[in-house]
């Protein structure tokens, strides 16, 4: 029995052996080992903490399907009092929160918004509005003017003067629309300027949140279904609703997605029909070749 015993033991602590560890030694280096996967999980939580003030908080939340205020009132590059709701009703609308002195971010975000519509064969004023809207309460008309002749003018299209709006206004207005959009930013008073996230809203024509595009580059193929979606259809073509069963928008990217089991259903329903016409016209030729 005694031999036994020692037997068991020698074979239960042979791995510890082989690593060159007697028994005890083992036991501390696998307590190290927890240690040290502590203070690294401590450390990571640490870093998290240290987020910088000014950055907490900032972001986009997606609400989608939720109201905003169409009762707000802003003031248009004119520097005339307008209510939100003017811009609503009839066409979807995209709508774009930066801030007109921001020295490079909102700058890169309305470009890439500038260059997907230049793609999307819609035409502002025509088949859809957009409304851009500073966060900053200190700017004025004056500056919302000077970015209005700088988009437009890029866009190149005649109803974008009516129908792409630069918005300023005041700080209570400009919260209550950002908060209903999910849009979070803080102002640094050090630098003077807003830490923000950058994206775009489309909106239904009854001002209702349909979709997010986020970052500073958009596709004009998202862009243009989204649209559509927005409008519930009325604008666009067989082909984007064709488009739009295939592709699903994936609110965690913002972006659409294909759909393989509805692809899959519009092929087979293609190979019936290409099969019933030859079979037709196959019964057709024996009738005639009979006559």
């Amino acid at each position: 029995m005694m031999n036994s015993a020692k037997h068991d033991s020698r074979q239960a602590n042979a791995p510890a052996r082989r690593m060159g560890l007697i028994p005890g030694a083992a036991l501390v280096a696998q307590a190290i080992l927890f240690i040290f996967i502590l203070s690294m999980a401590a450390k990571a939580q640490d870093n998290a903490s240290v987020t910088p003030p000014q950055l907490r908080g900032v972001g986009i939340d997606q609400r989608l399907n939720n109201q905003i205020p169409l009762d707000l009132k802003f003031r248009d590059e004119t520097g005339q009092t307008v209510t939100l709701g003017s811009y609503f009703g009839k066409k979807p609308v995209i709508l774009s929160l930066v801030y007109y002195r921001c020295p490079m971010l909102c700058t890169m975000a309305e470009n890439g918004l500038l260059n997907a519509l230049r793609d999307v064969t819609f035409n502002i004023g025509e088949q859809y509005q957009v409304v851009t809207l500073s966060i900053d309460p200190t700017e004025t008309p004056d500056l919302a003017m000077g970015k209005k002749a700088v988009y437009v003018g890029l866009y190149g299209r005649p109803a974008a003067k009516q129908g792409w709006h630069f918005l300023v206004g005041d700080e209570p207005s400009i919260r209550a629309l950002a908060q209903a959009v999910g849009f979070h930013y803080n102002f640094m008073p050090e630098t003077r300027q807003y830490a923000h996230a950058t994206g775009i809203t489309v909106l239904t024509p009854q001002g209702k949140v349909s979709r997010y595009f986020y970052g500073i580059q958009y596709q004009p193929r998202d862009v243009r279904l989204a649209l559509v979606e927005a409008s519930n259809e009325k604008i666009g073509n067989p082909v984007d609703a064709v488009m739009l069963y295939c592709c699903e928008y994936d609110p965690h990217t913002g972006k659409y997605g294909v759909v393989v089991g509805h692809i899959l259903k519009i092929s087979g329903a293609i190979t019936l029909l290409c099969m019933g016409t030859l079979l037709f016209a196959l019964s057709r030729g024996g009738k005639h070749e009979n006559s």
